[in-house]
């Protein structure tokens, strides 16, 4: 469990942080460097989920040593499938990272959503429905593994 307190605003009270794989950890199917690490330290506080329809077939391979679940999303509304996982694991205890279409409604709904913005681009909508947008996921899990850099992005 991790607790961060926002000035102005209700504390958070994180159990779980779900993360879309391609385009926002991943980058052509391959994991991005850092990103493993940072896991790790996040593993100490937070239950890791990983989200994806595995488009270039090489998730399993990629986190095979990563501290996380793993979800392959089925095809058809993969949107609905995502965050419906959300919303089992109880929405006001989980932080999403994400940079699609599919991933605009578990940002919104998630108790805090971060959009990250790299070299995949982001969907527009998946932008505005979160609550802080980053360009670089390494700086979104920082955010989550250094709560003050959070509080001050979001204080009221």
């Amino acid at each position: 469990m991790l607790k961060i307190e926002i000035p102005g605003c209700e504390p958070l009270h994180l159990s779980d942080l779900v993360l879309d794989y391609n385009g926002t950890i991943a980058a052509s199917g391959r994991l991005i460097d850092g990103v493993k690490e940072r896991l790790e330290v996040l593993s100490q506080s937070l239950d890791i989920h990983v989200l994806t329809a595995d488009t270039f077939g090489s998730v399993r391979s990629e986190l095979s040593e990563a501290v996380c679940r793993l979800y392959v999303i089925p095809p058809g509304n993969q949107a609905q499938a995502k965050v419906d996982y959300v919303r089992r694991l109880g929405c006001e205890g989980v932080v999403c990272v994400g940079n699609g279409r599919n991933d605009t409604l578990m940002l919104g709904e998630a108790a805090l959503g971060i959009a990250v913005i790299q070299s995949e681009g982001a969907f527009s909508r998946a932008v505005l429905s979160a609550d802080v947008v980053t360009t670089d996921i390494l700086d979104a899990l920082d955010l989550v593994i250094h709560p003050l850099r959070l509080a001050a992005t979001l204080r009221a």
